[in-house]
C-alpha cells in the first residue's frame, strides 16, 4: 500500500498509532509519539530545536511504501500519511523499513546510511539533523499499554 500525499490519520495526545504488519519498523513511531508525549517539556524542546514537520517513507522487502510524519513544527505529533491536513513536509526521508529499524535501535548511523544511498533526502537536509536526539530518546523507550 502507498500512501499519498494527504492521506493521513493524525494523532491525539497519548493515542496509539496502528502499527502495519507489512512494515515492522512502524511499532517504532508509536514509541516516537510516546516519548514526545510523556513530557511537555521534552516536547517543547523538540519543537523549538526541530521547527518542522519530517515525513518518512519506508519500503518494505516487498516493495510497498508506508508513510509517517512527525510534526515537530505545530504539535508535536507523529501520525501516518506524508503530512498533517493542510501542510507539507520540510523533509522526506525515503529508506528501506529495515535501515529504519537499525536506525532508530541505535544500530545504523544517518550520515552512512545517505553516504551509501540506502538514505534518500528531499527537501532541507538541515531539518533532517534535528531529527537524531528524538530518535536518541526513543531508542530506551518501551510502548506503553
Amino acid at each position: 500500500m502507498s500512501l499519498k500525499k494527504g492521506m493521513q490519520c493524525p494523532v491525539a495526545l497519548f493515542s496509539t498509532l496502528t502499527p502495519i504488519d507489512s512494515h515492522p519498523s512502524s511499532a517504532a513511531f508509536d514509541v516516537i509519539n510516546q516519548t514526545l508525549q510523556s513530557s511537555e517539556a521534552d516536547r517543547k524542546d523538540a519543537l523549538d530545536k526541530a521547527k518542522a514537520i519530517v515525513a518518512f517513507n519506508l519500503k518494505n522487502d516487498k516493495g510497498e511504501e508506508a508513510a509517517w510524519y512527525l510534526d515537530l513544527k505545530n504539535k508535536g505529533e507523529v501520525g501516518q500519511g506524508l503530512a498533517p491536513q493542510g501542510g507539507k513536509a520540510d523533509v522526506t526521508l525515503n529508506l528501506s523499513d529495515a535501515d529504519f529499524a537499525q536506525l532508530v535501535a541505535g544500530k545504523a548511523n544517518a550520515q552512512r546510511l545517505f553516504m551509501g544511498g540506502k538514505l534518500k533526502i528531499k527537501g532541507n537536509i538541515m531539518k533532517a539533523t534535528k531529527m537524531e536526539p528524538i530518535l536518541k530518546k526513543a531508542q530506551g523507550a518501551k510502548p506503553k499499554l
